[in-house]
């Protein structure tokens, strides 16, 4: 016996393509603003930094893409639903964010090499030190927005696209560090804006592997945690009649729940009372995981009573 909710909210489709959008014309914006003041300011680093916001700028539409495709409703082709285009979404974005430290971190090694070796680095100008810090209050408010829009709708794709803001936010305070100090203290410091470069992309590593790890997960067909496994039985024994609960396969398709599990109920009672009690187990779940979820309950007799 099952009763599925397949109902997709429409609410969340728009929330999340809003707040991409959003992203995506700011980050067109500085992408050209950053470039623009690296060449005119003498700056590699917000040069770089302008790359970066590039990066942003294809993940925005990665994500609106995935999000569109990931929300449409089961079909006789996908009959759970397309839930993981939006973990395919997170994989991608997060691989990106990998790109983008790498290229970071050679950056920043091949600078100080060269600076250790003798060569003067060029000092920028005021104007870069000014993009580098509207830089970092706009893409810090970007994260702000995206990420809180992305626990509200349940979207690992969205968080992750807000991380990518802020890796941006990031690497805008290290051209911002190394930027002015090659300015106020003169140009032996202007090897501070590599050096701060090659520790950001240690930070970008570390998240966009723990992005990457959960969409692995999921897309392998990982179960859900132990403890909401432990969570799921409670509820379910909670209900009264149901005697025990085993064969529990738990799954994660996007942004819903999958469930199956076998409940136990004594072999007396009717077929309109087992049911009766896998629709209340299954509103306590939808109740715990989300009208998306999707909950299998197969009854079973004890064969305590047989």
């Amino acid at each position: 016996m099952s009763c599925e909710s397949s109902s997709i909210d429409p609410n969340r489709e728009k929330s999340i393509v809003r707040v991409t959008l959003l992203g995506a014309a700011m980050n067109c914006v500085l992408t050209f603003a950053k470039i623009a003041a690296g060449f005119l300011g003498n700056s590699a680093a917000m040069i770089a930094d302008g790359i970066h916001s590039l990066s942003d700028l294809v993940s925005d539409f990665i994500v609106v893409f995935f999000v569109r495709v990931s929300s449409k409703k089961h079909d006789d082709d996908h009959n759970y639903g397309h839930g993981k285009y939006e973990t395919l979404a997170t994989l991608i974005v997060s691989l990106m964010l990998l790109i983008v430290g790498v290229k970071l971190l050679f950056n920043g090694i091949d600078a100080v090499s060269r600076y250790l070796a003798g060569e003067q680095l060029g000092k920028p100008t005021m104007i870069a030190l000014y993009m580098a810090a509207l830089s970092i209050a706009v893409k810090e408010g970007l994260f702000q927005i995206t990420a809180r829009v992305g626990k509200k709708v349940n979207s690992q794709a969205v968080v992750a696209n807000a991380w990518h803001h802020r890796t941006d936010a990031i690497s805008s305070v290290g051209s911002l560090l190394g930027i002015a100090g090659a300015i106020f203290l003169g140009d032996k410091w202007v090897v501070l804006d590599p050096l701060a470069g090659c520790l950001i992309s240690v930070f970008i590593f570390i998240v966009a592997f723990k992005m990457a790890s959960g969409a692995m997960n999921e897309l392998m067909e990982a179960a859900l945690p132990e403890a909401e496994q432990q969570e799921i039985s409670r509820l379910i024994m909670s209900v009264s009649g149901i005697q025990d609960v085993h064969n529990l396969k738990t799954r994660k398709n996007g942004q819903s729940v999958i469930i199956d599990v076998h409940i136990v109920v004594a072999p007396s009672i009717t077929v309109a009372v087992s049911h009766e009690m896998t629709i209340q187990a299954e509103r306590l779940l939808y109740d715990r995981f989300g009208e998306m979820a999707q909950i299998y309950i197969h009854v079973e007799p004890s064969t305590a009573s047989l």
